[in-house]
């Protein structure tokens, strides 16, 4: 998949409508609230999520974190909130996928793989099968108790580029992701979108200029990672 002209910015973690409002202000394209983990940080209860998602204007998507892997369970979760995209932290079946498109079909699917190294790319590919983007993050779906994202760790930027390369859906880069850091995200993987959580927040909380300095040096990257692929072959920069 080639690279977005303009990276999305998914502020995740939203804990409140205050924190919804002021990530939309300062130009969030979409907003994440986390349900019930195994572990990590960010979780919310469904009563502040179907509140908050209730409140957010089009076109601003809201993302719900679900680490339930069976469609029926998802779906009820769905349903209950009212979420416009599923983001499944959790690995699912492709029949979970396709059962979840078939009885939401206004509702996006975005599956999460955790980058762990070079068999993650063989795991991307069988992923995008049913779902409508994938999302790279930092976790470890194999441990006794499973990271399933949170975890403010950056993982290997040079297989996120091979997957973004590979895949034929649009993909998002979590993990680690901070103002400082986040230009050479998006020259090195070139993602059609950014999640963020820990990485614009400040003892806990939302904070508007971490935030604001984030979306600043993202679009300012992208907009050089695109002059370089038109470059015709052989010209150098100057």
């Amino acid at each position: 998949m080639k690279s977005a002209a303009r990276p999305r910015i998914k502020v995740c973690c939203i804990a409140s409508r205050e924190e919804a409002e002021l990530a939309i202000a300062l130009g969030a394209d979409a907003l994440g609230l986390v349900s019930a983990m195994p572990s990590g940080p960010g979780v919310v209860a469904e009563d502040v999520i179907a509140d908050v998602v209730s409140r957010v204007p089009p076109p601003v998507a809201t993302f719900l974190l679900t680490s339930l892997v069976e469609a029926d369970a998802i779906l009820a979760q769905q349903r209950r909130l009212g979420a416009t995209t599923l983001q499944l932290v959790d690995r699912t079946t492709v029949a979970t996928r396709r059962a979840l498109r078939a009885a939401l079909p206004g509702v996006r699917i975005v599956q999460v793989v955790h980058v762990v190294g070079a068999p993650s790319l063989d795991e991307a590919l069988a992923a995008q099968e049913a779902s409508d983007a994938l999302l790279l993050d930092s976790g470890n779906a194999d441990l006794a108790v499973k990271e399933l994202g949170g975890t403010g760790r950056v993982h290997d930027w040079v297989t996120s580029a091979r997957i973004r390369e590979a895949v034929d859906v649009p993909l998002f880069l979590a993990g680690g992701l901070r103002p400082d850091n986040v230009a050479a995200a998006v020259r090195e993987v070139g993602p059609f979108g950014l999640d963020i959580c820990s990485g614009v927040r400040t003892d806990g909380r939302l904070d508007g200029t971490k935030l604001r300095s984030l979306i600043t040096a993202a679009r300012g990257a992208q907009a050089g990672f695109r002059r370089r692929q038109e470059l015709p072959l052989g010209t150098e920069r100057r």
